[in-house]
């Protein structure tokens, strides 16, 4: 189906009924899958054939939702995982070892950042952090011998910077490495990042795709344009025998498949993070409103953003649809049907009357969640980010007055007279 609009994608992609079969995507709450012989067993175990055996590595309903996804971002092979910060997890793991290296946006998501900078680091994995905003100079000196991929957000969560992606991926594959994006917020109807030179796309589907706050989840999209074989060295992992599988060459054997092929035999099988059958059906749900959905959040959020621009009591705002944002132009190019539904902005009163402002809200939450149908609000500097120092905030871009405003699908109308409430 992947001729078809994102629209029609949303709605019927990945799931295509049989005479007879159920026209909704079926739950398959099963544990495992049955055969009728042990040779028929074996040869999955061995990679040798294809089907399902236990719902760890593979499950139709996940599977199926993971298609619909990888269609919406014009890749060639999707997994799902158990969550947004188990997709980045796996994403860079399926490729990096102790005693490697990546290059990573200062600007990403506060977990993401301590997954990467800390507990990766645990593990033997070094990164170096840039400022996305960096020159193609700069960013060519952040890398190393041992560098394997580069790590950045499409728009920044919570500091919504847009990223250059044709910037990043050039620098990316003059090094001979790959560029994974997170494209959460954008979601694959504002963007395809594939579109401007990256080769993985990772997400967390708890956020627009689900859109409802009701399931956790994330995904990994594999462009298949990055060719592991031509670095056999660099990519030991993909290129060189993998003895758990008697000696199967995944790049040979699998060939675009290799990457998302591995991250699923390998790594689903050894650390399990995989979503549940019932948390995928509700993820697809979601999924089939998600461009109706993005929409109105995009409209919502311009208003907002315009409102709060203009009000006494702010002291500035952050939308990339906005004209004063420094990412206007890069938004045009890289998301002229609109970037996503976050605002951020800061008060006059500064830190301490952020805190109170977002105490008087009445329609508008203070949730830890972000990107579902209702408005929600936070203040990073206290939760999402609070483990980071004031000098590592000041490089994510997430000012200590910052206050990130999910800006929801209600009536526009009932947001704005809850704001003006609130910072009265």
């Amino acid at each position: 189906m992947s001729e078809y609009g994102k629209e029609t994608l949303c709605i019927q992609g990945g799931w295509q009924p049989k005479n007879g079969e159920p026209r909704v995507l079926p739950i398959f709450q099963s544990t495992t899958f049955k055969y009728e012989s042990s040779e028929q067993m074996a040869k999955l175990f061995d990679l040798e054939d294809t089907g399902y055996f236990y719902s760890r590595l593979q499950n139709p309903t996940s599977d199926a939702v993971a298609d619909k996804i990888c269609k919406l971002e014009g890749g060639i092979a999707a997994m799902l995982t158990s969550s947004g910060q188990a997709a980045n997890y796996y994403a860079i793991f399926n490729i990096c070892e102790a005693g490697d290296h990546l290059v990573v946006s200062s600007t990403i998501y506060g977990g993401s950042h301590n997954l990467i900078t800390v507990t990766m680091k645990k593990m033997g994995i070094q990164c170096t952090v840039v400022d996305p905003n960096a020159s193609e100079e700069e960013l060519h000196k952040a890398f190393r011998n041992n560098t394997k991929l580069v790590f950045a957000e499409t728009i920044a969560n919570p500091a919504l910077v847009v990223l250059d992606i044709e910037k990043f991926s050039k620098v990316a594959h003059e090094h001979q490495v790959p560029l994974i994006i997170d494209n959460t917020f954008a979601t694959p109807i504002n963007c395809n990042p594939f579109r401007f030179g990256a080769d993985i796309v990772t997400h967390s589907t708890t956020k627009y795709m689900d859109g409802h706050g009701i399931s956790i989840g994330g995904a990994i999209v594999d462009s298949g344009n990055f060719d592991w074989s031509l670095y056999p060295d660099k990519y030991p992992g993909l290129c060189q025998k993998d003895e758990s599988y008697h000696g199967i060459i995944y790049t040979e054997k699998f060939g675009k498949a290799a990457y998302i092929t591995k991250a699923t035999v390998q790594l689903m099988r050894d650390l399990g993070s995989c979503i549940s059958p019932q948390n995928a059906f509700l993820l697809n749900v979601g999924l089939e409103t998600l461009h109706l959905r993005m929409q109105r959040h995009c409209e919502n959020a311009q208003r907002v953003a315009e409102y709060l621009e203009n009000h006494p009591s702010v002291a500035w705002v952050n939308h990339p649809g906005l004209k004063s944002s420094p990412y206007y132009e890069l938004s045009k190019k890289y998301l002229p049907n609109g970037s996503c539904g976050v605002v951020s902005f800061g008060l006059k009163s500064g830190r301490e009357g952020a805190a109170k402002v977002m105490d008087r809200f009445s329609l508008i939450s203070i949730v830890t969640h972000v990107a579902d149908a209702r408005t929600s609000v936070l203040h990073p500097a206290s939760h999402t980010h609070r483990q980071m120092s004031d000098e590592q905030l000041k490089e994510a871009g997430v000012a200590a007055d910052l206050i990130r405003l999910s800006v929801g699908i209600e009536g526009i109308e009932d947001i704005l007279q809850d704001l003006e409430n609130a910072l009265k």
